[in-house]
């Protein structure tokens, strides 16, 4: 009886060769260079973005009740002082109302609400290149796509007889890979502007409700 032996089972690890992320991202192609580039725009823009609307809703919940206290009180000049120290969009719309008292009320809106339009603008300054990131990056990356493909094709045209895998592996690697990276860039700066339109309509709400208060602060010596 003649017996024959097994073949003995490969390790994984010898049969599949173990690509790291950065070998995948340069098969990518030159494609890859535009959407690092938007990456780190993106990157930039989202931590610049996050620093400065930390620092504009740092107004302390004292600041108002202090405000009222010195108007009330008729001290203007300690009132203008402490919005000159308090480096805040709040801050500065009711600084330009305390300087404005003793002119007609609707002239003191309007001063408010031109400083608020000012600092809103500056809320949101580079939102708008967020929003165009998370839309240009999966664009680029299907862009090459296709270049990817145009590549595979030419190199089958190019060959003559049997098309091996490895010949098309390059042009398939690009056009894979530069999607993913593409989709995967503009899917976290959508969320990222996303979140941080949400952050300021919040410090926007706050903005408008401290002006009304204010307001109504100015009119409660008329009431009297």
């Amino acid at each position: 009886m003649i017996l024959t032996s097994l073949p003995q089972e490969v390790p994984v690890e010898d049969v599949v060769q173990q690509i790291s992320v950065l070998d995948l991202l340069l098969k990518g192609g030159y494609m890859m260079v535009p959407i690092l580039l938007l990456s780190l725009v993106g990157t930039y823009v989202f931590i610049e973005r996050i620093l400065t609307i930390k620092d504009a809703a740092k107004t302390p919940q004292a600041f108002m009740d202090n405000i009222k206290q010195m108007v009330l009180s008729g001290s203007i000049t300690e009132a203008t002082t402490l919005c000159q120290t308090t480096a805040t969009p709040i801050a500065r719309m009711v600084g330009k109302g305390i300087a404005r008292i003793g002119n007609p009320l609707k002239n003191i809106e309007a001063s408010i609400e031109n400083v608020g339009k000012i600092e809103i603008y500056k809320l949101e300054k580079n939102l708008s290149l967020l929003a165009t990131i998370s839309g240009a990056a999966p664009m680029v990356g299907f862009l090459g796509t296709v270049t990817g493909m145009i590549q595979a094709f030419i190199s089958i045209a190019q060959e003559e007889g049997a098309v091996s895998p490895k010949l098309l592996s390059s042009g398939i690697y690009e056009a894979m890979i530069t999607t993913a990276a593409g989709l995967f860039v503009g899917i976290l700066t959508y969320l990222a502007y996303n979140y941080l339109v949400t952050r300021v309509s919040k410090l926007i709400h706050g903005m408008e409700y401290t002006s009304i208060d204010f307001i109504d602060l100015l009119q409660e010596p008329q009431k009297a």
